[in-house]
């Protein structure tokens, strides 16, 4: 094993270096998922029901433990008792639920310690050791919030419990956004990363790119016939993604306050989508073709400009209260919960074709989809029955209730000749007769065999960051205020005369 004390850490020219990871694990190999953060809500109601979801099917080898590391004062026994609260046997028949889930708490570990002491990280280590006996292979998922990534990974590589070299076992780590809050920051917390974990070990996971539905856009697109012909500026007349919450931001005001829809949910998740929608179709189906086609998508849009994008904010509206008045908030704040946004991609496919963007919190559904509209017919031979045809719409909702749907005209049944608009709708839930895995037992299950094309690589993540820091920075310097809008309603006027300027409107 590498060890980091006597060695130093490691250094980007690792990276040049070819290699290959195992699809799978060996079955003499131990496995060892090490979550720093157990004792936050992440770990507890999506990590370890994932991790016990992926023991459940049999995914994991024979010598897996999960080691929870954090600051709070915890037994083995008092964490066990916590992870169970959130388990549930969706995969394991009714009758052998209680020994399954015995087996795997008794596989689950606790170490307290300091995020930033090398000697914490030790201690974990001597509480490893005895279990992994001999080879193992570390999964490290970091929990926790993105201003102590650097610090939590030196202190994990000076204590020697990185493997920096290919070989026979691998350290790897998933974290989670926000990367940063603009272009520098995220390119120096990428560069500090780097002198502990090689990119090639770096998971940089969005949890929505491990959403069956958003999976699907690539089958969709390139499995189906019909759909490529028609996937371009002569056929579309509009794309646009979805993301509203019918909530406030709650108890996360500390955080949404710094950081605003912008960086909290589009120069991730939505991009994320976006680039799936726009992007060419890859050579094949391996990490570097898939990423490499998102990446060609985000350097062909060009930065978002202060005229392209509205702000909003909630304010009070009955008993729900505004922005400014949520637990946390200064009275005067700037940050957005609203942004609505105007995008272009300079691709020969897409000339023509606006890309619009909208995400909210207290708004009046919770939503998540993607529509894209096609361009009317040019001629109307059924004008004796209706006026204008409506265009045709592919709607794709991510959340909730996963679906597909295609909006066509059809024929009203009966004898006269009566036209509709009807939908062709295929529900997950109903079409399907399995259970549908949860994002992270998919995202986790990827990182342990080394498939990285549902995760983010670096210039992926500096691409989309600048399409956003310069306006970011306006936005923040120049201390523009959002534009008000009540609690539970629709977000705010501004949005609607943004999309009609492009010619369009919400759909």
């Amino acid at each position: 094993m590498f060890n980091a004390r006597n060695q130093g850490l490691c250094y980007a020219v690792i990276r040049n270096i070819n290699y290959s990871a195992s699809m799978d694990l060996e079955g003499k190999d131990a496995l060892s998922v090490i979550i720093v953060g157990a004792s936050g809500d992440l770990a507890r109601k999506k990590l370890l029901p994932a991790l016990f979801s992926l023991y459940s099917q049999g995914f994991m080898p024979d010598r897996f433990h999960v080691f929870g590391f954090a600051r709070s004062a915890m037994s083995h026994e008092e964490f066990r008792a916590r992870v169970g609260e959130h388990l549930t046997c969706r995969y394991v028949p009714e009758h052998d639920c209680e020994r399954k889930m015995a087996e795997f708490l008794s596989r689950c570990h606790y170490v307290q310690g300091s995020y930033d002491s090398p000697d914490s990280f030790m201690d974990l280590y001597q509480t490893m050791k005895p279990l992994e006996l001999g080879r193992a292979h570390r999964l490290y998922y970091l929990a926790i919030p993105p201003s102590i990534f650097v610090d939590v990974a030196r202190a994990m590589g000076r204590a020697g419990l990185v493997t920096c070299t290919p070989g026979k076992t691998w350290s790897r780590v998933i974290i989670e956004k926000p990367f940063g809050s603009d272009r520098e920051s995220s390119d120096r917390m990428a560069h500090e990363l780097a002198q502990a974990f090689p990119e090639r070990d770096i998971y940089r996971i969005d949890h929505y790119l491990g959403k069956e539905i958003i999976q699907n856009l690539l089958v969709l697109r390139f499995a189906n016939t019909i759909f490529e012909p028609l996937w371009n500026g002569r056929c579309i007349e509009q794309v646009q993604i979805t993301w509203k919450e019918n909530i406030g931001i709650g108890s996360r005001a500390g955080y949404f306050d710094e950081y605003g829809i912008i960086r909290d949910v589009i120069q991730n998740h939505m991009m994320q989508i976006l680039s799936l929608v726009a992007m060419e179709r890859p050579a094949t189906l391996n990490a570097q073709a898939i990423r490499d086609a998102k990446l060609d998508v985000l350097k062909h849009i060009p930065p978002l400009r202060l005229e392209d994008l509205v702000v909003g904010q909630y304010r009070r509206n009955g008993k729900n209260p505004s922005y400014n008045e949520e637990d946390g908030v200064p009275r005067d704040s700037v940050t957005p919960s609203y942004a609505a946004m105007a995008l272009r991609v300079d691709h020969a496919r897409w000339q023509g074709v606006p890309f619009l963007i909208r995400a909210g919190k207290g708004l009046n559904a919770r939503c998540n989809e993607i529509r894209i509209r096609f361009r009317p017919a040019t001629s109307n031979l059924f004008s004796g029955a209706l006026s204008s045809l409506p265009a045709n719409q592919l709607v794709i909702r991510v959340q909730p209730d996963e679906a597909v749907a295609l909006k066509v005209v059809s024929k009203v049944p009966g004898l006269k000749l009566t036209l509709a608009e009807t939908e062709l709708d295929l529900r997950y839930a109903t079409a399907f007769n399995v259970v549908i895995p949860e994002a992270y037992e998919g995202l986790i299950l990827d990182a342990i065999r080394g498939e990285k094309s549902l995760f983010i690589r670096s210039d992926e993540l500096a691409a989309a960051w600048d399409i956003f820091t310069p306006v970011l920075h306006e936005l923040e310097q120049r201390r523009i205020k959002p534009e008000p809008y009540d609690f539970g309603s629709d977000g705010p006027a501004a949005a609607g005369d943004l999309a009609a300027r492009h010619g369009v409107e919400w759909l």
